[in-house]
């Protein structure tokens, strides 16, 4: 854990894109503990189905919604790569169709201007809760929202004991926000809070399971005679 909070403070956007790329092997190492006959395959299948097909599902639709089967799909998703809880998916499984689909197109609405309200929204549905909520907004609004996943939120020094609640939330994805400023400071700017998430997903699992692979990294320093010309023409322009 002392490692990948280390790492979250590491401002340098080289690093960060070198773990974000490191993500098919950490999810390669998470499957490899899954026990269960098909298990390893069904994580793969479902991640891929998450993180590349959902996304644009949803983006596909004016304006954007989740259906039933996504949200029953998402859930297995989620067990899937964090805990088990087979009862959750039983549980969401009795929402109604249309409640899900009404409820989701009002939180991607909403989720731009407030993603506490967002979040809140989408807690009515049965079996919804912060972390569940914030893999729906994670999956139609990747821009906008991280998903509270045990391992991103276990790499933030100061978030604590996971909880769940809505207000841990708030305090994840604020520091979620934070880390993306510090990351565009140094001079990347193609970074979402989704990405940021996966990536401190990423390095928690490596470090947990196969650290020697991030003694690999090899940090970019910039040119420091470039910096210098960089600086030399700021103060130029200035006092121009």
């Amino acid at each position: 854990m002392a490692a990948s909070q280390k790492f979250f403070a590491d401002s340098n956007p080289e690093t960060w894109q070198q773990v974000y790329e490191l993500y098919d092997t950490a999810l390669d190492l998470r499957a490899s503990k899954i026990t269960k006959p098909g298990g390893k395959k069904t994580l793969k299948e479902l991640d891929k189905w998450f993180q590349q097909e959902l996304p644009d599902e949803i983006s596909a639709r004016e304006p954007k919604y989740m259906n039933k089967e996504e949200l029953t799909k998402l859930m297995k998703w989620k067990l899937s790569r964090g805990k088990f809880r087979p009862r959750l998916t039983e549980m969401v499984q009795t929402n109604d169709a249309t409640l899900v689909e009404t409820t989701t197109k009002k939180a991607f609405k909403k989720v731009s201007k407030s993603l506490k309200g967002a979040i809140k929204e989408l807690c009515i549905l049965k079996a919804v809760g912060p972390a569940t909520a914030s893999a729906i907004l994670a999956a139609g609004s990747p821009e906008h929202a991280p998903f509270m996943a045990d391992e991103s939120m276990n790499a933030i020094p100061g978030i604590g004991a996971l909880k769940y609640t809505e207000g841990q939330y708030d305090d994840f994805s604020a520091e979620i926000r934070d880390c993306i400023n510090r990351l565009k400071d140094a001079g990347s700017s193609d970074w979402t809070p989704h990405k940021v998430e996966l990536t401190l997903w990423t390095h928690y699992i490596i470090h947990q399971m196969k650290p020697d692979l991030l003694k690999n990294l090899k940090p970019v320093k910039r040119d420091s005679t470039a910096e210098d010309e960089d600086n030399d023409g700021k103060k130029r322009q200035k006092t121009s």
